[in-house]
C-alpha cells in the first residue's frame, strides 16, 4: 500500500485555508450589505462548500463574523505596514497610512463597509489602523514631531474621523475622496502639533499605488 507522501498534509492544509477563506469572505460580503442574521445554509452557499464544511471551521455564525471582522482589520493592517516600511518620519508614517486608508473605502468598499460595520471594535482593536495609528503618534512625541499632552485623547480624534471620514465618502459619492481625505488627514497633523506648513507639505506627496 503506498504511504502518504510529505506533501500530502500541506495539501489538506491549503485545501482547509481555502475553505475557511471562502468563509470568511462570504461572510464579510453579508456583513459589507448589513445582512447580520443570514442562515448558515447561505454562507455556505455563497462560499460553495458544504455545511459540513462549515463546522469543521467554526462552531457558529456569530464565530464566523468574528473571524470575519478579524480578518479584514488584519488585511488593513498588513497593507499599511507594507506601504510604508520606507518611510522613517513618523509624522509621514501617520500621514500616509491616514490617506490610504481614507482612499481604501472607494476602492475597497466591500472591506470599508465591514470596517466602517465595526467602529467601536476598530477603534479598540489590536489589528489595523488603530494600533498603527497608536505607534506612530507616540513616535512621533518621542522624535519630537508631535506635541500632544493625552496620546489616548488624541488616539480618539483620529479613529473618529478616521470613521466619520469613511461614512461620508459612502453617503456622498459626488465627494472627492483624495480631496477630502487629504484635508481631512492635514487637519489632524496640525492637532497633533505639526506645523501648517509642514502638515500641507506632507499631504501633498505622492502615495504609493494601493492597486
Amino acid at each position: 500500500m503506498a504511504q502518504p507522501t510529505s506533501s500530502t498534509p500541506n495539501r489538506l492544509e491549503r485545501r482547509k485555508a481555502r475553505t475557511r477563506a471562502a468563509l470568511v469572505r462570504a461572510a464579510q460580503t453579508f456583513m459589507a450589505a448589513g445582512k447580520l442574521n443570514v442562515p448558515i445554509l447561505e454562507l455556505t452557499q455563497t462560499a460553495d462548500v458544504g455545511m459540513g464544511s462549515f463546522y469543521n471551521h467554526f462552531d457558529s455564525r456569530e464565530q464566523l463574523f468574528d473571524a470575519a471582522v478579524e480578518d479584514a482589520f488584519e488585511r488593513h493592517g498588513a497593507l499599511l505596514d507594507e506601504l510604508t516600511q520606507d518611510l522613517d518620519d513618523p509624522a509621514h508614517v501617520f500621514a500616509q497610512s491616514f490617506r490610504l486608508t481614507g482612499r481604501l473605502h472607494r476602492r475597497s468598499p466591500e472591506l470599508s463597509k465591514v470596517l466602517l460595520a465595526n467602529g467601536l471594535a476598530l477603534a479598540a482593536s489590536d489589528r489595523g489602523l488603530a494600533p498603527r495609528a497608536r505607534r506612530d503618534i507616540e513616535d512621533g512625541m518621542r522624535a519630537g514631531r508631535f506635541s500632544v499632552r493625552d496620546p489616548e485623547l488624541a488616539m480618539t480624534v483620529v479613529a473618529g474621523a478616521a470613521l466619520c471620514l469613511g461614512q461620508l465618502l459612502h453617503d456622498h459619492p459626488e465627494r472627492d475622496d483624495a480631496q477630502a481625505t487629504d484635508q481631512v488627514t492635514e487637519d489632524l497633523l496640525r492637532m497633533l502639533g505639526l506645523p501648517a506648513g509642514q502638515a500641507h507639505d506632507i499631504c501633498r506627496r505622492p502615495l504609493p499605488d494601493l492597486a
